[in-house]
């Protein structure tokens, strides 16, 4: 069984998720190396194709569900203000 590992959500205050810890760890040290530090940021989309290189190929083999996982830990870093939405859409990010 895998360690798990409790993230917050954004979108939904106070409530938070188990998930696989190693899959989490590998897609937010990845977003945290990738993503802008000014704004406005970069897309979810954009994020998503730079991280994916960097995703171990055991976790994510061809990078297989690296938008959910990037998704998971979007609204945690949102949640715990390491990330920031620009104000307008679309949607962008950088780091706080």
């Amino acid at each position: 069984m895998s360690e798990k590992i409790e993230v917050e959500n954004f979108t939904s205050p106070g409530r938070t998720t188990r998930v696989d810890k190693a899959k989490y760890m590998a897609v937010r040290d990845a977003v945290l190396e990738h993503i802008p530090t000014t704004e406005p940021g970069a897309t979810p989309s954009e994020i998503i194709a730079s991280i994916k290189p960097d995703l171990p190929q055991d976790l994510f083999p061809g990078g297989d569900k690296a938008g959910r996982w990037f998704k998971c830990v979007q609204l945690d870093l949102e949640a715990k203000g390491v990330l920031k939405r620009a104000p307008k859409a679309p949607v962008r990010l950088h780091k706080v």
